[in-house]
């Protein structure tokens, strides 16, 4: 399984992201993937912070609610102000946003153990039902009374989702939410999937930036001439070879186009990409970087692979991985995901010098989806990290699309070490691959772009020259062995 992918196109996401300021939703769950129930929706959205439940059905409207305290399973009553329901009619061509926010002075939710109750359930005796059953089937309705069902995940005072751990949705307007049922869901009551968001602020940042980047018109020639002019300190390596792993659709190939069009002077494709659900690049295939129009190389090689998938039998295999980090797979072998290569095959490179082994191991993520990474896909990620390890191999990880991931960035890619959102996911990247914070770099590779940007240029070259620095340690390593070998 590859990482959760999200079901709003992004004029949808457009939408419901205006109804904050500078916002990013985050996706958290997605019952397709884990699941009809409450349990795995306070699984995984439970202290998560502001959240967006997104329901879809067939009727050509998008619903749900948002509330900006933490589902938590406290059994209390819950004030929020800023709760409310929504609605996107999607059933022309401009979509039409509804929103009914709660009722003033009534309780948001009921921050159930079994489900989020969006309202408040009492009984004659003011005391909390611990366990009613279905509400419609069982109860009549009460004075500041909503729903409750212990096998239901977000219940918003009229809406109920995953009803009984199903596909079901009941809904009802009531006290603490009022509304017209043909305007939210169409009277279509049957979910074909359901999402929920984690809201973030993407505009919160820094007065000054952690770290600090020379995006000084001279700075960009100048990082392009440190990178050219740079040397292994081993004589029989003329180039660092950088293997660059990841899921599908991470920005693999991307990151090689878009290195290559900094030195070209133009933006280039020369690496296929595409957003496919499986990986484009079937091949393992060595990109070495021209520097110039002249066509001189740089003294690095992009290794490119397979993407990563979160399926024991789908994408690179993990002792193909290992081949490659050893230098043992040749140059455009086609990858067979049933079969790792063998010893005697055709691509199996017997006599590995330490000119055709991995100098520099770069884990490359798409930093909107950190938090989607499946836990298979992570111990992927932890298995490749100890063979490296073993072999004395440096690892940073690139972050990119960070323009995408955060509005701040997007209007200013200088502020790209401004951004608490970006920092954030920095820290989480971090720690889910067990690398320091320092190997983790933010990058924007060119995508839609026609031209070239100079803050593009400065922030790809900046991570460059950290690769470049991560595989001299590599270098240095081997050089200190040597020296003490002939002392």
């Amino acid at each position: 399984m590859s990482a959760v992918k999200s079901n709003l196109s992004k004029e949808q996401e457009r939408m419901l992201c205006s109804m904050f300021d500078r916002a990013k939703l985050s996706l958290l769950f997605k019952a397709s993937v884990h699941g009809y129930s409450g349990s795995s929706f306070h699984q995984k959205c439970d202290n998560q912070g502001p959240t967006i439940t997104v329901a879809y059905n067939n009727s050509g409207l998008v619903y749900g609610g948002y509330v900006s305290k933490d589902f938590a399973q406290t059994g209390q009553d819950v004030y929020d102000e800023k709760a409310f329901l929504f609605s996107l009619d999607c059933r022309s061509e401009d979509i039409i946003l509804r929103q009914v926010p709660v009722t003033n002075g009534q309780p948001a939710f009921n921050d159930g153990a079994y489900s989020p109750n969006f309202g408040s359930l009492y009984n004659n005796s003011n005391n909390v039902f611990s366990n009613p059953g279905n509400y419609f089937d069982s109860l009549q309705p009460q004075p500041q009374c909503s729903f409750y069902n212990v096998n239901t995940g977000p219940n918003f005072g009229g809406l109920v989702f995953l009803n009984n751990n199903g596909t079901q949705v009941s809904s009802k307007p009531g006290t603490f939410y009022n509304f017209d049922p043909a305007l939210i869901h169409g009277n279509d009551l049957n979910l074909i999937e359901l999402e929920v968001y984690r809201v973030e602020d993407s505009g919160n940042h820094l007065e000054k930036p952690w770290r600090n980047i020379d995006w000084s018109p001279g700075k960009r020639k100048e990082l392009m001439e440190t990178i050219k002019s740079w040397k292994p300190i081993i004589t029989s390596v003329s180039k660092a070879q950088v293997l660059l792993v990841g899921p599908v659709g991470a920005g693999k190939s991307s990151f090689f186009n878009s290195l290559s069009s900094v030195f070209r002077g133009h933006v280039t494709s020369q690496a296929v990409t595409g957003s496919a659900g499986t990986s484009v690049t079937t091949k393992f295939h060595t990109y070495p970087v021209m520097s110039d129009k002249s066509r001189k190389p740089l003294p690095l090689i992009l290794c490119d692979t397979m993407g990563l998938e979160g399926d024991v039998n789908a994408g690179l295999d993990m002792e193909d991985i290992t081949s490659i980090l050893q230098g043992h797979v040749q140059d455009r072998y086609q990858f067979n995901p049933l079969v790792p290569l063998q010893e005697e095959a055709p691509g199996f490179r017997k006599a590995a010098y330490v000119k055709d082994k991995i100098h520099c191991l770069v884990y490359v993520i798409d930093s909107s989806k950190v938090k989607l990474l499946p836990e298979k896909m992570l111990e992927k990620f932890a298995a490749i990290r100890r063979k490296a390890n073993l072999l004395g191999i440096p690892q940073l990880v690139l972050l990119t699309m960070v323009d995408e991931a955060c509005s701040l960035v997007a209007e200013n890619l200088q502020k790209v070490y401004q951004s608490l959102y970006i920092e954030k996911m920095m820290r989480e990247a971090a720690a889910l691959l067990g690398v320091s914070l320092s190997a983790v770099i933010p990058v924007k590779n060119y995508s839609r772009e026609l031209e070239l940007h100079s803050d593009i240029d400065v922030l790809l070259l900046s991570a460059v020259i950290q690769i470049i620095r991560a595989a001299e340690s590599y270098f240095d390593d081997i050089y200190q062995d040597a020296e003490e070998e002939t002392t």
